[in-house]
């Protein structure tokens, strides 16, 4: 019984480093932001305008590192996880001690750099190095478990009577933290022998055209982050006694066992059929706020967006890393590159509409418009 629970850990702990550098690099480095944002507004430091020019330059980061990360190698992906870990942590400190608005756009430019090459270096490291194709759910849900762990963090530091930069320190150590569990794993079968495992095969899986599926991932980006960055700020404005945290907490509790449904669909189901179940239900999450401007539908808005979108990552991901030698580069790179266009155009969007409108339900309409012409591109040109 020791021998099977030590061969099973053994098995899992790559998989769980991997998730711990995406609960750092994401949850922690990218996401957390989106909670924040409202007690940094209420404290003056950030206005309107910087916290959005903030959350560009976070999107524009993650283009930038996407970019560099397109020529980066499984053999070297450790390394790159861990530059990923020690960056994220780094600028999560600095956030702590800076007060001028353009600091804390640099900063958070910065960010999106580690945050993207956390998302393709613990990708390439698992699914290739490794690979662990049938751990990618335990991959991906580390994005949803640093949302939540970070969220509920600042309702705690809240609590206890942290202002922002008290949380922003917070943030910063319980990162390193995690990071140096992580640590041990990574350096130990960073230059191991590849090996296959049990599962990590293609099976009987069909491939699917790779531009298409791009495609379709861009849009995807461009169609959640509407949601992910102003549903906290949503929150604070119409319902000032509900703690914005705990409804962006429900957006990765969503996301992290999401991520194991959607991978035991897309095996049924295949790319196409999953693909498309996903980003309806996403377009649907996207949309609710408008139609039900209560805690009830803020909450459920959270949990359908929280648990489709990194279940479109869990579903691309994988299909991406299947038909990878049809295409030059590296192809989860180059599917980043295009997520992060699609969340840069997607802040944009929602700026230009809303200064028209005054409101953000036109910019949940064209998000959500996004995700349906993605869902129809699944059936159509997949």
């Amino acid at each position: 019984m020791n021998t099977i629970a030590a061969r099973t850990g053994a098995t899992l702990r790559p998989a769980i480093d991997a998730a711990l550098i995406m609960a750092i690099g994401m949850g922690f480095g990218r996401f957390a932001f989106t909670a924040i944002y409202p007690h940094m507004v209420d404290e003056g430091l950030l206005s309107l305008h910087g916290g959005s020019l903030a959350a560009s330059a976070n999107y524009a980061g993650y283009l930038v590192g996407a970019l560099l990360a397109i020529r980066a190698q499984a053999h070297s992906a450790h390394r790159l996880c861990l530059w990923s870990m020690a960056g994220t942590a780094l600028c999560l400190a600095i956030l702590s001690i800076v007060e001028a608005t353009w600091i804390i756009v640099a900063v958070r430019g910065i960010a999106g750099v580690f945050s993207a090459l956390a998302m393709v270096a613990a990708s390439l490291w698992l699914l290739e190095h490794r690979r662990q194709l049938h751990h990618a759910p335990l991959l991906y849900a580390g994005v949803g478990l640093g949302i939540a762990v970070s969220a509920e963090l600042l309702v705690l530091g809240t609590h206890v009577g942290l202002h922002s930069k008290g949380l922003w320190l917070l943030l910063g150590v319980t990162s390193l933290i995690i990071g140096l569990a992580a640590t041990p794993g990574l350096v130990a079968r960073g230059s191991a022998t590849l090996a296959s495992s049990p599962g990590a095969t293609a099976g009987t899986q069909k491939t699917v055209k790779p531009w298409p599926l791009v495609a379709i991932y861009g849009l995807a980006g461009l169609g959640y982050i509407v949601t992910a960055t102003y549903l906290p700020l949503l929150v604070k404005s119409t319902l000032p006694n509900v703690d914005p945290a705990h409804v962006w907490a429900v957006f990765g509790l969503g996301a992290a066992p999401s991520c194991f449904l959607w991978h035991r669909l897309h095996e049924r189901l295949g790319t196409r059929a999953a693909l498309l179940t996903n980003l309806v239900i996403q377009a649907a999450g996207v949309v609710l706020p408008i139609v039900a401007q209560s805690a009830a539908g803020y909450l459920l808005s959270a949990l359908l967006v929280g648990g489709t979108f990194m279940g479109t990552v869990t579903i691309a991901m994988p299909a991406a890393q299947r038909v990878a030698g049809k295409v030059r580069g590296n192809l989860m790179a180059i599917m980043t590159v295009i997520y992060g266009i699609g969340q840069i155009a997607g802040p944009m969007v929602a700026n230009v509409l809303y200064a028209h409108s005054h409101t953000f339900s036109s910019s949940l309409v064209a998000a959500a418009g996004a995700l349906i012409v993605a869902a129809i591109m699944s059936v159509l040109a997949l």
